[in-house]
């Protein structure tokens, strides 16, 4: 993998902290911890989209197959780093990280994951490419 897609995932990492820290420090004081995960997901969503469409257009993946690839590279270290920071870091027992992805109960995590996986085909399509 290039440096420039590390590159690009620690600032989507530096931008979903960012995101993060709005809720806990604005919205999330005043609404139920639900819906603020909710909101906060929403807007993590449309941010990371942001970070992703412009990385597209800068350095733009060379196939569709490379677009997937990324793709599933920077969900796989948005994952790990979710796991072993949070768990050995921050110190949340698994239970608690587990439940981020219990979409049945309204956890929205695993949104941010699929689109964080299928943003950069989406993208590189929009762009109008088809290889």
């Amino acid at each position: 993998m290039k440096m420039r897609y590390l590159a690009a995932w620690f600032v989507m990492l530096v931008v979903a902290m960012i995101n993060g820290a709005l809720r806990d420090f604005t919205y999330g004081r005043q609404l139920p911890a639900l819906l603020a995960n909710q909101l906060s997901c929403a807007s993590g969503i449309i941010l990371l989209g942001a970070v992703i469409y412009l990385y597209q257009r800068r350095w733009a993946f060379a196939s569709a197959r490379q677009a997937w690839v990324i793709g599933l590279f920077w969900m796989a270290l948005t994952m790990a780093f979710e796991f072993l920071f949070f768990h050995y870091a921050a110190g949340h027992p698994w239970s608690e990280l587990l439940e981020n992805y219990d979409i049945v109960h309204g956890r929205l995590w695993p949104l941010i994951l699929l689109w964080v996986a299928v943003a950069p085909y989406f993208f590189f399509r929009l762009a109008g490419k088809r290889c």
